[in-house]
Formats: C-alpha cells, structure tokens, sequence
C-alpha cells in the first residue's frame, strides 16, 4: 500500500517553528525537522519526477537536499528587517532545466500550516525577461488568452502576484490587454486544502495542478525563447 509523504507530524515542527524561531530551539529539533520535513520532501521530489515527466521533461525534480528542488529551510536575513533564522514553510521549486534561480519559469508548492498552494510561472523575473513576457503578450495576444482562458486552468488556477500601478514606460495605456501588461509577476496559483498533503494521492493531484497550468508556463517558455 502507497503511504502518504507528509504527515500530521510535518505541520506540527513547522507550527512549532512559527513559535520558536530560533536557533538553539532549531537544534534542539533538529532530527523532527529532518524526519517529518526534509526527508518526506526528499522521497515526494523523488517520486514525483515521474508525474512531471509526463508533462515536460525540461522541468528537473532533484531530490538534493542541498541544490536541488527542495528550498533551504534557512532564511536570508543579510538585508531583512526580520532577522528570524528560518523559514516556517517548505518550498519545493521544480525549475527549467536552463534555470540558474528561481526566477525562471517553473512550478513551485509551498506547504505550510493554513497556507498549501501550487504556483506555476515566473516570480519576480529580472528586467530583460520582464520586457520579452510584455513583448511576446504585445505581439501574439491571442496566445496568452489561450494560455489564461482554457477551461482546465481557470477551473484550477487563479493569476497572482504584484502589478504596477501605471502602465510601463512605452505600452499603450489604452492596449486591451493593459492590466496583464502591467504585471510584475507572471504566476498563477492554485489552494490546496491541509488535509491534501496528508493523502497518499497527494502526488497525483499536485500532478493534475501542473499538468492544468502547463499552457500558462509553455506561453512563458515560448515568450523567453526557452524549450518547453
């Protein structure tokens, strides 16, 4: 019988975390953070890359727990007003296999307690490939609204993320497409409930999330010139 990857346990440590961000409570729960988080994550990368290879093989599922798909648990608190040491979540980013950050196109699922949800797209993307998403949207409208209107990625997904408050410097502020020109982030996000994670079906369905906004992140692939 499959067994679930994630369990009680996993939203137990992270709550506590939230309590006791620290690093001497850290290391003193260190073999439940390893037990119940990282390596559970490790085994859901690992036995998820078969699910994403049926939906692109240029997206990497790395079971590394260093470099891989799995996000440090410790925060980088060089230029942050919060100085917490730790993350309370676990991120793990499935990225193209061009990508060097987690600025690239990608599918990203973020688990932490009352807050489970699937990202697919591109956060926060530096300026040249901000300026070719804008471009590509300009000269092929259509294929976004196929990418963003098609029924399986409306019934799953909703788009995200930060917007201008003007139009950018140079777009017409009159274009039909104004408001999706003037997004920062080109993400869309799906919620998932926290009894979800705890189910043995869980990879399938994180799969089903992923396969439903593979147009969104194949438009991005496309608009940055990158295979999908």
């Amino acid at each position: 019988m499959p067994q679930a990857h994630f369990t009680k346990e996993t939203f137990s440590f992270l709550r506590e975390l939230r309590d006791n961000n620290d690093r001497a409570w850290f290391n003193e729960n260190r073999v439940r953070y390893l037990d119940h988080v990282r390596d559970p994550a490790i085994r859901f990368v690992s036995d998820f890359a078969p699910h994403l290879e049926k939906i692109s093989t240029r997206f990497r599922a790395d079971p590394r727990p260093v470099g891989g798909s799995i996000f440090r648990i410790h925060r980088d608190t060089r230029f942050a007003k919060d100085k917490s040491p730790y993350k309370t979540h676990l991120g793990i980013q499935f990225r193209h296999e061009s990508a060097k950050s987690a600025h690239t196109p990608g599918f990203y699922l973020h688990i932490e307690p009352g807050t489970v949800f699937l990202g697919v797209g591109i956060w926060h993307p530096d300026g040249p490939a901000l300026r070719k998403i804008r471009a590509h949207l300009i000269d092929d409208p259509a294929a976004w609204k196929r990418a963003t209107n098609g029924k399986r990625f409306r019934e799953a997904m909703a788009l995200s993320g930060d917007s201008l408050s003007r139009p950018p410097r140079g777009v017409d502020p009159d274009h039909p497409l104004i408001e999706d020109l003037k997004r920062k982030d080109f993400i869309a996000v799906a919620t998932l409930a926290q009894k979800d994670v705890l189910g043995t079906g869980f990879p399938r369905e994180v799969a089903g999330l992923c396969r439903a906004g593979s147009p969104f992140v194949k438009y991005l692939c496309e608009a940055l010139a990158i295979p999908f």
